[in-house]
């Protein structure tokens, strides 16, 4: 959990400074990826703790995640397709993978509250982090303006996402 907390926080710091600092931000495929991988990442984590959960509230909010996650997805593939812009795979975009991965395999190897825990305290992090790429990356550097409108239109629900997660971590934390 907190490794894959690192290689997001790591990929955020890519996208925000390191590998696009001279380019003045990552391009607006780039972004379009980065917003993809993103929400495939939640999705996929969703679905195992959908299945994998020991709780039902953590099997709601996987569902929850899933559902929400791949609604933006569907937004952001029809706006790339109406844009006729090629989302650019880019260093960001595969550290996320990687990351989501390697939670996901970690997650798999758990069971029960310990499994409870390690997903909801990673959508945390996750969150917080997704947030704060939003506001200090993408949204800056976005140059289209329905991208942009996109990834603000959508902000509210990552925001409410988190809220809830903590919700779930504090339930947990009693509950132990």
């Amino acid at each position: 959990m907190k490794s894959t907390g690192i290689v997001f926080a790591s990929a955020l710091f890519i996208a925000s400074g390191g590998v696009f600092a001279q380019s003045g931000g990552p391009s607006d495929p780039q972004i379009a990826h980065i917003v993809v991988t993103a929400n495939q990442v939640d999705i996929d984590a969703g679905k195992l703790a959908a299945s994998k959960g020991s709780r039902k509230d953590v099997k709601a909010f996987g569902k929850q995640m899933v559902t929400d996650h791949a609604g933006v997805n569907k937004q952001a593939t029809a706006l790339v397709t109406k844009l006729k812009v090629t989302p650019e795979d880019n260093a960001t975009s595969q550290s996320l993978k990687t990351g989501g991965t390697e939670n996901v395999t970690k997650l798999k190897g758990l069971k029960g509250t310990n499994f409870d825990k390690a997903y909801i305290d990673h959508e945390v992090t996750y969150h917080e982090q997704v947030l704060d790429a939003i506001d200090k990356t993408l949204i800056p550097n976005a140059k289209n303006e329905e991208l942009k409108a996109l990834i603000v239109k959508v902000r509210p629900a990552f925001v409410a996402h988190l809220e809830h997660a903590k919700q779930i971590q504090t339930s947990l934390g009693k509950a132990s």
